[in-house]
């Protein structure tokens, strides 16, 4: 703390939170109330005050502010792989969310792995994020209670029971259902589906999904066409590849997200297999490339960058103590030119 200023401010240019509360024709007690956010401040002097700062190029000292008042101004975001494109979407969402507010996001990524999540739940907290997103967790209920137990917390991709208030969660298993269902009504009998993780919950309500749409259909279910993939381009390419490699005949594709989708279309051009000529592709979460591809991608949307935006939203809304409820998303199958009528 510089000497004769309050705790929470440091000098810039010079610049004091005297200065600050002269410029804006105001008490000091009043600049530090809104610099720590600790009481009411009528919002013409608030105005005041922050024209003031400006002016003068005045910044207070987050780190005294923190260990001052427990607030960061921050929000903790931990996404299973921050560089895929679907949890990128989400957290751009979040960071908009969050511009013209106080807060800014702090991210970090699970690795698809408790231990890896754990940690960044952890590091989080030492640091005194005011609250929690969680994008995808793989922690058990009791664990993720515990967490927000100890900071305000919002979960998406699951319902946490005694969190239900604060989760969102979409209906994997229908978009599936759409997904396999449409390259059924094709005239497609002989679906492979390539699956990601094997305990992540979004997976299994896909694989779910893919599994009841066969059976409405009066379609076997073939353990020789479910692949795992793991959410990412290489394991999917090189699971397709080894079906292929093995002579297993098959008309379509539903891969459970995008990158999975790429990953298989590679090994099927490598094939000497064209999309959607010999074999039709559906894919999962239409990021934002999918539209792109050649051809375009048939896909199930998932409105990523709205739902981290209402997530973000709801967390600042719990974290000031104002009422708010999450709103409910809807998945839709997006047809492009990837699949086709078999003939």
């Amino acid at each position: 703390m510089k000497a004769g200023g309050p705790a929470g401010t440091v000098k810039k240019r010079g610049v004091t939170i005297h200065a600050v509360a002269r410029e804006a024709g105001v008490s000091i007690s009043t600049v530090s109330r809104i610099i720590n956010g600790s009481a009411y401040v009528a919002d013409d002097k608030r105005r005041a005050v922050e024209a003031a700062m400006h002016a003068l190029g005045f910044q207070p000292n987050y780190l005294a502010k923190t260990l001052m008042t427990g607030r960061s101004m921050s929000i903790g975001v931990i996404a299973e792989d921050i560089v895929s494109p679907h949890y990128a979407d989400v957290i751009r969402g979040i960071e908009n969310a969050l511009l013209d507010t106080p807060y800014n996001p702090v991210v970090n990524s699970g690795h698809w792995s408790r231990t890896y999540e754990t940690r960044a739940i952890e590091t989080q907290i030492y640091r005194h994020v005011d609250g929690l997103l969680l994008l995808g967790s793989t922690l058990p209920d009791d664990a993720l209670l515990d967490v927000a137990s100890r900071v305000p917390l919002v979960v998406f991709g699951r319902v946490v029971p005694g969190l239900e208030a604060h989760c969102l969660s979409m209906d994997q298993r229908r978009g599936a259902y759409l997904a396999t269902r449409h390259l059924i009504e094709l005239g497609h009998r002989t679906i492979v589906h390539v699956g990601g993780p094997a305990l992540q919950q979004d997976a299994l309500e896909r694989r779910h999904g893919y599994r009841q749409a066969l059976r409405d259909n009066d379609l076997p279910v073939r353990p020789e066409l479910e692949l795992t993939g793991d959410f990412i381009e290489q394991p999917a390419y090189q699971a397709l590849l080894h079906l292929l490699d093995a002579r297993v005949l098959f008309t379509a594709v539903f891969a459970a997200n995008d990158q999975m989708a790429a990953g298989a279309r590679l090994a099927l051009h490598r094939k000497g297999l064209r999309v959607p000529d010999d074999v039709s592709l559906v894919g999962f979460d239409d990021v934002p490339a999918s539209a792109y591809t050649i051809p375009p991608l048939t896909t199930v949307r998932q409105p990523t960058y709205h739902i981290g935006h209402a997530l973000a939203t709801h967390l600042l809304n719990v974290v000031q103590g104002r009422p708010s409820q999450l709103p409910a998303f809807e998945l839709s199958l997006v047809i492009r030119e990837s699949t086709r009528v078999l003939r």
